[in-house]
């Protein structure tokens, strides 16, 4: 499992930095059109924006995969052992809920919906831009599962009771 972990670590990540990359040549291609040569270019604005969008919501299921989305810690910090455990399976289990009637369910309508309108400038289907929520909702899921595998086998750990106890390195 932590194969697949890697893998699509690494697969998210590399798409991400290829966009941020490419946002950046066509961000400064469009400030050369514009300020030097007095002639904006069209087509540019909206790929920024769309590989943004793309950007922003790939990276933000890159960070569910590993669990650093936000949390309320005055009460998980409350937990311990069994009992936290409990309550990451249930958080996680909510997130996987989440990502697929939203993300999965709810993308794919939108998606579906859009495919007929294009774009301004682009002339692309807006269907294509709209399917990054579907399949940030699949890899969401994905991670979800991995994660759950995790927090399932926690159960057989020996030191389970010292799971989300604080160490005194930790405090500092």
């Amino acid at each position: 499992m932590q194969g697949l972990r890697k893998i699509l670590d690494k697969a998210i990540m590399a798409f991400c930095v290829f966009l941020f990359m490419m946002m950046t040549v066509v961000g400064t291609y469009q400030i050369v059109t514009r300020y030097f040569f007095n002639s904006p270019s069209t087509i540019s604005e909206e790929i920024i924006t769309y590989s943004f969008t793309w950007l922003s919501i790939l990276s933000a299921a890159y960070v569910f995969g590993s669990r650093g989305h936000l949390c309320m810690a005055f009460v998980y910090n409350k937990f311990t052992g069994a009992k936290r455990v409990c309550l990451d399976i249930l958080s996680e289990v909510l997130v996987v809920a989440t990502a697929l009637l939203l993300l999965v369910y709810g993308g794919y309508i939108m998606a579906a919906e859009n495919m007929s309108q294009l774009t301004a400038s682009l002339g692309v289907n807006m269907g294509i831009m709209y399917a990054v929520l579907p399949l940030s909702g699949i890899i969401i899921t994905i991670y979800g599962l991995l994660n759950l595998a995790e927090m399932f086998a926690k159960f057989k750990d020996p030191n389970l009771a010292s799971y989300g106890v604080e160490t005194e390195e930790e405090a500092k």
